[in-house]
């Protein structure tokens, strides 16, 4: 299908308007290390981000050659990408978590020619992912890298490309290589087009203009964060910030105070428990009910988490808990919930800001299409957010559209009548028990992860008699659960827990127990994909042979 995204509001065309017209306009502000901060200007910016497209085009690479960009985010990030676009060429951008054989599969799979390796925590642990001789180029805050050549003396040694390179909406942006909880990453390919048409649409809810800010923290290399913050500023010229890490998180969205803020629900979660460990539910509550101190206690608190500027925030990629919406919303802040994929963009639904539907996702935006395939309750949906399909992986593609040219999302749901969509589980994900029963793990899991002590956790259960809950702590409980005291209180509460969620669930979906890892889950032990969802095969590769015993055990929480 073409495009009918107007040329203008292509990436390269955008970037272009705003070097010309708001050359002196702030656009990045980065952390540098050390308390230093630096900006940068769109003149200032786009100089380098042709600089490094002159060096580019000077290699005499294919046009539409592959280079890949492997760093955490930083504002060299979005000028190497734009910089790979005004060379002709497509990006390719890989998660700064992933192991190294993960990074040897996307860089082989896309045939890259060239890797651009930014700012990294584990780059000793992913360089043997790495294809020898691969040319790198290392931008500025990257570790050091053998033999590859930088970002600042390339640019110091190359004029500026003269010219505006514009590329067509129906061509190759960027491919996206998806977490994926199965198998290997598929790269998805998305167009100059797709981008353009996604983000004009995505605009007509979301509050975003010049004056606006945002802090870039979630990985670039999703497509939440690629849209929201790239796109989103090629298309408004707002200003991003960013952040220098997980230490430095609560001074560096002080520093920037968004305007609009997207995090998945477990952070909002967190910022709720931080809070609450610092003031207790009963006190907020009734403090709130005070007229003459409820604004100043809902003041002080978005104050303290960086919060009262914001006027757009948003949760996506798991549903958000009704009590944690409640909770902020007590605050003044409404949370939209947004719905979408890698293969549409992110963009399908979304709840409209002041109209909370707690418990869906809204309905869709402008432009797209859903609908609900009567035989196995899949979500489809259509529009020109839609990719091309999977890179070098046409049988795949085909499986995962309709023969009438519908994305099948692989998830289930419901429209309900004033046309809000009810996410209730994954196709693939259901599992059926001992007594013939499909159990839905997603919506039991989405009610255990509002304990505060539960960082991650998985409803697993195929033929058992009831199912069961594997539970990772966060490290907070896990280092009270090291003293018999902690322990014995946390497990307390956890039976208290299961016991209270149960009492929701249908008599078939209610849990035998609850059992609790040693170890942590992450990308590194392969539990947990790059956006933190838990691979459910690798759960039951770990685990599965103990179900049976675990569940006879009689007891309410287990501990391994």
């Amino acid at each position: 299908m073409a495009s009918s995204a107007r040329p203008e509001t292509l990436a390269l065309q955008r970037l272009y308007q705003w070097e010309q017209t708001t050359p002196d306009k702030t656009v990045f502000t980065q952390p540098m290390g050390g308390g230093v901060v630096r900006e940068w200007t769109w003149k200032q910016a786009v100089e380098e981000v042709r600089r490094m497209a002159a060096y580019l085009k000077g290699l005499n690479l294919e046009p539409g050659t592959r280079i890949a960009l492997l760093a955490k985010n930083s504002a060299h990030w979005m000028m190497a990408d734009w910089a790979i676009w005004m060379a002709g060429h497509v990006s390719v951008p890989l998660y700064p978590t992933l192991a190294a054989n993960t990074v040897r599969q996307i860089l082989d799979h896309s045939e890259s020619k060239l890797l651009f390796v930014g700012k990294l925590d584990v780059w000793n642990d992913m360089k043997a992912g790495v294809p020898e001789g691969l040319p790198m180029i290392t931008l500025p805050l990257a570790p050091k890298v053998d033999a590859a050549k930088s970002w600042d003396a390339l640019i110091a040694g190359t004029a500026p490309l003269a010219d505006s390179p514009v590329r067509p909406a129906d061509e190759l942006c960027t491919l996206i290589y998806t977490s994926g909880t199965t198998g290997m990453p598929k790269g998805v390919m998305q167009t100059f087009g797709t981008f353009a048409w996604s983000i004009t649409s995505g605009l007509k809810r979301v509050p975003l203009d010049q004056n606006g800010r945002v802090l870039s923290f979630l990985p670039l290399a999703h497509v939440a964060e690629r849209m929201v913050v790239e796109h989103g500023l090629l298309a408004t010229g707002m200003h991003v910030f960013f952040a220098e890490s997980l230490e430095t998180f609560v001074s560096d969205i002080q520093r920037a105070r968004p305007t609009v803020f997207f995090a998945v629900p477990r952070l909002w979660v967190k910022f709720q428990q931080g809070v609450q460990a610092k003031m207790p539910p009963e006190k907020m509550a009734m403090l709130l009910k005070i007229p003459i101190l409820r604004g100043i206690v809902k003041k002080k608190v978005l104050a303290g988490l960086g919060l009262d500027q914001v006027f757009w925030a948003a949760g996506g990629a798991a549903p958000m808990p009704p009590s944690v919406l409640d909770w902020y919303r007590s605050l003044g802040l409404d949370i939209v919930e947004v719905y979408g994929m890698t293969e549409n963009c992110g963009l399908s639904h979304s709840t409209v800001l002041g109209k909370p539907r707690p418990g869906t996702v809204g309905t869709t935006y402008e432009g797209v299409q859903c609908r609900i395939d009567p035989g196995n309750g899949e979500i489809q949906v259509k529009g020109e957010c839609v990719m091309l399909g999977y890179y070098k992986n046409p049988e795949v593609t085909a499986a995962t559209f309709t023969d009438d040219g519908w994305l099948k999302t692989g998830d289930k749901g419901a429209i309900d009548s004033a046309g809000d969509l009810r996410i209730t589980g994954r196709v693939k994900d259901l599992f059926k028990t001992g007594k013939g029963k499909y159990v839905a793990p997603a919506p039991i899991e989405n009610k255990l992860a509002t304990h505060p002590a539960i960082e991650a956790c998985c409803v697993t259960g195929a033929n058992l008699g009831q199912p069961l809950a594997l539970l990772m702590l966060n490290p907070e409980a896990a280092a009270k659960a090291r003293d018999a005291a902690g322990r014995s209180a946390l497990e307390a509460s956890l039976a208290e827990h299961l016991k209270a969620v149960n009492a929701q669930l249908d008599p078939h979906e209610q849990m035998e127990c609850l059992v609790v890892t040693a170890d942590p889950w992450s990308v590194e032990n392969d539990i947990l994909t790059p956006t933190m969802k838990v691979k459910r095969n690798k759960i039951e590769d770990l685990f599965a042979q103990n179900y049976e015993r675990w569940a006879t055990a009689r007891k309410k929480v287990v501990w391994i």
